[in-house]
Formats: structure tokens, sequence, C-alpha cells
């Protein structure tokens, strides 16, 4: 370190060097982020092409070998001469920065790519990179190292690499059949720049794919890892576009279609122009904006809304998304106001959570030359698209509620319900959370008579058993620790809250005093810092009922309780199913064993038969939590001591709501179908008939 600064401690980066040097500001990061954004850089560009109209599969390979290829039946790559450089096409797009056909000159009409860095980036991040050209009825190809062109002596990207001395020379490698075209590139990343776990993510990869063929209908993606001992290969093609790609993002059963919204704008903007003559030029261009948006609502509380400006993502929002809930609120809070007689609504003003409550949406734009915040393109900056998209929306919109269809006035007055529900819901909750407290809550009589409350105030130390039936509770009574373990009793199997809507959830009695005890809300209200219990029990009989009961609870709290299983404040209690008294000689006492299955019991027995033990006989046989005596509940299932709890997490309680999707959900093809898939594995024996 000196203090001397001046001009000859100043570098200068050119090219491919700038980004080896400086990776994450192109990529984003070294790790398995910005190896997964260096493979959609170059898929996305032939995702552009399928947009423009050419070709209709894309294939991607992951080879065992750690390298990954992209195939497309597209136009390929320009094999020509470009004047200026006086290199080929080719070499142009892979090694030179912002240079491509995406600058505005005609080839692409609305596009992902904009910068022309995504193709030429990937190749300076590569160890190795081949690509192959079908063009004019030849393969021509053409390999790099670090970015630099030249030619590599075998096929693996550790082989002696020669670079070109004077000219590159783009290769005719064969022939190709006549009318064919397309572009293959095989690409090794650099480990020299990439952490060592960097890795390609098979799950994001297919998501990324089933998404891109929902945006772009009729295009066909085919993944295929090759990585582990038997290849797979998983295809996507869509032909309904977003309104099938909003059905697949719905969480909940529908109270409208999905809805479809489409228009578009134009606008001008000032641009630099190249000129013939290398000037860049300010001009006024007229651009046209394509507004296509998916829509649909549903029973839950969840949003799920994605965005897409010609076809990449855009996670983090930007003009569109602000024009579309900006539309969304005008049209939602003119129709409560013209509806506020029949809504009984006041003076109270709808917000935007209550609108995008059980909101699916699937917004895509599509116009040329897009401005983002970045090269990761997460955020559309062109602010003239916000006022297109909400002037769109607001108009489509405004024509499904004052349609005179039976249908869309049936599904609106749904909607308005909803909405208004969700905002009475929210204002009785913010009430709710100003004027309530713990200690309130406690001495207050509207608890439920049947809760059996424990003394502590401290919530960190205290538990609610939710107990299923009331011969149960008295046991539970007796066994408990009134200090900090509380009980609340519920009838039977409770409402299936996978089904039903909300306002019959908080109006089954069995649901509304779960929530009411808990004490923290529900749904988007829902409070965890409110809550009056550190833990939550579910203990039910240890049979099929007391699952399919534990299932129907583990629904609820998934759907409306949900901050609960994600602390990992929600467990099962494991009750015995055996009491085995094993027979002692003398006056030494019996021994008693709990088992918690059949399989433990066997083993057990077989253990005892072997060490010449006795025991009771028959084995007890718990049939339900009110056979055991208090001393037995406390000591199995009750007791911090000797205890076992099963904790529920996210993937139990998604699992229980796919299976009552599933068994006792609206659409009854796949019930059918699983019972007809799973009829083998029922044994005739067991049917009760």
């Amino acid at each position: 370190m000196t203090a001397e600064y001046s001009a000859h401690h100043l570098q200068v980066l050119e090219g491919l060097e700038a980004v080896r040097k400086r990776p994450g500001m192109y990529i984003g990061s070294t790790d398995s982020r910005g190896l997964m954004h260096c493979l959609w850089e170059i898929i996305d560009n032939s995702v552009d092409e399928a947009l423009a109209g050419h070709g209709s599969r894309i294939d991607v390979v992951l080879h065992a070998d750690g390298s990954v290829e992209v195939r497309d039946r597209a136009r390929g790559i320009p094999v020509d001469i470009e004047p200026r450089t006086g290199l080929s096409g080719v070499e142009v797009v892979f090694t030179k920065l912002h240079a491509g056909g995406k600058f505005g000159g005609g080839s692409y009409a609305a596009s992902g790519g904009l910068h022309g860095v995504g193709a030429s980036v990937v190749n300076a991040l590569s160890e190795r990179l081949d690509v192959e050209v079908d063009r004019g009825g030849k393969t021509w190809a053409m390999s790099f190292h670090r970015g630099e062109p030249g030619i590599f002596s075998n096929g693996k990207p550790d082989s002696t690499f020669t670079p070109f001395e004077e000219r590159s020379e783009l290769r005719a490698a064969g022939r190709a059949a006549k009318g064919v075209t397309g572009t293959r590139i095989r690409y090794w990343a650099d480990r020299q720049i990439f952490t060592k776990d960097a890795a390609f993510n098979v799950q994001e990869l297919e998501q990324r794919a089933r998404q891109t063929a929902f945006l772009v209908p009729g295009l066909e993606i085919v993944i295929s890892d090759e990585r582990g001992e038997e290849p797979v290969e998983t295809s996507y093609r869509f032909d309904g576009g977003i309104s099938e790609f909003a059905e697949f993002l719905a969480p909940d059963s529908p109270i409208t279609d999905t809805w479809r919204l489409t228009g578009s704008g134009t606008f001008t903007e000032t641009i630099p122009v190249l000129q013939p003559t290398g000037a860049m030029v300010a001009t006024e261009v007229e651009r046209e904006c394509h507004v296509d948006v998916a829509v649909r609502w549903g029973t839950g509380y969840e949003t799920a809304t994605r965005s897409f400006v010609n076809i990449i993502s855009t996670p983090k929002g930007g003009t569109h998304q602000a024009g579309f809930e900006l539309a969304l609120m005008k049209v939602l809070r003119t129709q409560v106001e013209q509806n506020a007689r029949r809504l009984k609504v006041g003076n109270d003003k709808l917000e935007k959570d209550d609108i995008l409550a059980g909101l699916t949406a699937v917004l895509t734009v599509r116009l040329p030359e897009p401005q983002f915040e970045g090269q990761t393109k997460e955020v559309l900056g062109t602010p003239a698209v916000r006022q297109i998209v909400a002037n769109v929306v607001t108009r489509e919109l405004t024509a499904r509620f004052t349609s005179s269809k039976r249908d869309d006035k049936a599904q609106t007055a749904l909607l308005l319900d909803k909405v208004v529900a969700e905002m009475k819901a929210r204002i009785s909750a913010r009430t709710h959370k100003e004027t309530q407290r713990r200690k309130n809550a406690l001495e207050s009589s509207s608890l439920p008579a049947k809760l059996a409350d424990c003394r502590s105030t401290e919530v960190g130390e205290s538990e609610l058993f939710i107990v299923e039936g009331d011969s149960a509770l008295g046991t539970a009574k007796l066994a408990r620790n009134s200090e900090y373990q509380a009980l609340l009793p519920i009838r039977g199997k409770i409402l299936n809250v996978q089904k039903a809507s909300v306002s019959d959830m908080l109006s089954n009695a069995e649901c509304a005093a779960i929530i009411q005890v808990i004490g923290a809300g529900s749904g988007r209200s829902f409070d965890l810092e409110t809550a009056r219990y550190g833990k939550v029990i579910l203990m039910s009989d240890a049979d099929v009922d007391g699952a399919h009961i534990r299932t129907l609870l583990l629904t609820l709290f998934f759907r409306y309780m949900r901050p609960l299983i994600e602390e990992g404040r929600v467990f099962a209690a494991v009750p015995p199913l055996h009491r085995v008294v094993v027979m002692n000689p003398g006056t030494k006492p019996n021994e008693t064993i709990y088992t918690y299955s059949e399989q433990e019991l066997h083993a057990l027995l077989t253990k005892l038969t072997k060490a010449g033990k006795r025991w009771q006989e028959p084995v007890q046989r718990y049939k339900g939590l009110g056979e055991m005596d208090a001393d037995q509940l406390a000591t199995t299932t009750m007791d911090r001591a000797g205890r076992t709890l099963r904790r529920v997490r996210m993937t139990d309680a998604e699992a229980a709501a796919s299976v009552f999707e599933l068994l006792m959900g609206n659409d009854v093809a796949p019930r059918k179908e699983f019972i007809v898939d799973s009829s083998d594995r029922l044994a005739r024996e067991r049917i009760d008939a």
C-alpha cells in the first residue's frame, strides 16, 4: 500500500477481461445462482428465436462431465462476416460485449435479451465453449477457451488448446440437411470463477422451463439430466398459455373463472440511435406495448402473482406491476362503492391486501427494448408501461363487471363479497389487536367454556393440547400439569377447510374455537407474537379416525395459521398402541412396557420369549386415549420427562393439504385416477362389505 496515487495506478479492463475480473456485475454472484443465470442467458437466446416464430423445440442437456448443452432449430447464429470488425457473426456474438441482433435492427420485435452481453459473458466465464451452427447447408463450428477463440486437441475441456495467432477461423465441420438451421452450444463453467459447491439445480431448471413453456404456447422445452446412473428426461409444452399458467399456480379452489385481460397501447420515447456514420443521434421513436393478463380469485387468502416482460421474469415487479395493481384498486373500489348498500360497507375503504387476497395473476407485457435495472432484469423501469397496463386492465375488468352475462354477474358478485369480507376481517383484526391483551383474553368469558386453561402466563412454557373427544378430555384433565398445560376438546372430525370458504370455516364451531383459543387471528391477519401458547399439540387416537382428525387439523393450521408451523410450534403427540405387562418371579414388581407399532410389539414379544419371560395375556391394545388411565396417559404422552412429540414441519402440512385436495377437493378426475392406480395396494379381505 502506498499513499501515492497517479494515472499509472489506473487499470483499463478491455473486452472479456472485465467480465472475468468482476463477474458479479454481470451474473449477480459466482455461486449456484450465478451458474444458473449463465445457463438461462444461453437458453433465453433460443427462446427469443421461438418468440419471433423460429423453432418450436429447445433441448437442454446436463452432461455427466459437468458441461451443459443447449440445442435449438431456429435460424442459427449468423456465420457471415460482420463488416465493422471483420469477424464472423459467431465470433462477434461470443467475444464482443454489447453485440447482437437485439438493438433495434429489426431482427426481433420483442426479446428477453437486450444488452448484447449474455453469450459473451457466458463464454468469458467458461473453461471451454463449443458452438455449432447449421446454416446454408453446412455445419459451422468454433471453440473458445475462457473467451479466446482457438482449437482444442480433443473433446475434453482440459485438452491442449491452441489459440488462433493471426486470424480466427469459423471452420466448416460438416454438411447440414437442406433447409435445416439451428444452434448447438456446449460449455464447461470455469471453476476458477465459480465456487466449488456451485452446481446446476435441476428443480430450478425444470421450474423455469415449465414457466417459459407456459409463456410461449407451442414451444417444447426438453430437460435431460445425464449426471446420475440413469438419464432422466422431462418435457414441457403447454398450448393454453398464461391461462393454463394461472390455473397451475392457483393454490385454492376458484370463485371466478380465469379471466384474460388483453390490449395494447403506444408511447414515444427518445433514445440514442446508431447512425451509419457511427454517431449516436437522439431520436424520438414510437413503441407499441402489448399487455396480456390472466387473473382468477380463489377461496383462500394467499396471493400468487408472476410478472414478465418479453417472457423474462421480473420477480421484483416494476412499472407494469404497479400499473396492474393501480387498476385493480381503482376498479374494485369503484364497484364496491356502487354496491355499498348490498355489501354493507359504510365508509370503509378497500386496501391493496384486501384485493390481493386469493388472487392468482400472470401479467405479461411485450415491447421493444424495455428498460431494465441491471443485467439480471428483475425490475422493469420503462415509465410509460405503467399507464398502458393500467388502462388495459381497467377497461377489460370494468367490462367484466358490467357484463350482462349470467356467469359474469354471478362471479363478480362473489368476488365483491370476498374482498369486502377481507376488508372487514382486516378492520376487525386491527381493532382486536389494539384493544386485546393476554391477561384480558384469559379473564374474558368469551373463550370457549370447554377450554381447560393453564395457570401460567409465560407463553414460552405453556402448551395447548387439542384433544379428540370428551372421554379423552376427562382422562387428560387428571393427567396434565395444570400449571402450563391447557386442554381443548374437539368433537370428532372438524370441517375440511381445504374445500370450504373462509366464512364457512369461521362459522364452524370447532375451527372458530381453535382460532379463538390460540388468540392470534387467522389468515393474513395472523400475528404470531400474540399467540397464547408456546406449543400446540394435536393429541388424537392411534387409529385411522385419529389420523384423519390430525390431518384435518394440520390442513387448518397450514391454510390459516401457517406461521405456527413455520416456527416449529405445532406438534403431534405419540400415544402408545400396546401395553405389555412383563411378569417377574417372586416379589419383584411386574414391569410395564409400551410399544408404538405392531412391528415393535412383535419384536418385543420375540425378545421376551427368547429370554424366557412371560407376560399378561391378552396384551392390552389401546383403541383410544380414553381407555388409558390418567397415570398411563401422563407417563406416555403428556409428561415432559417421558413423552415423545413429533414436530410438524412445512412438508408434513403441505402433504396433508395436498392429500385433502386430492381426496376431498372439487376436482374429481385426479381422485378417480388415484383410486384406480392404488387399487392393487388394498387387500380384498380388508374391505368391510
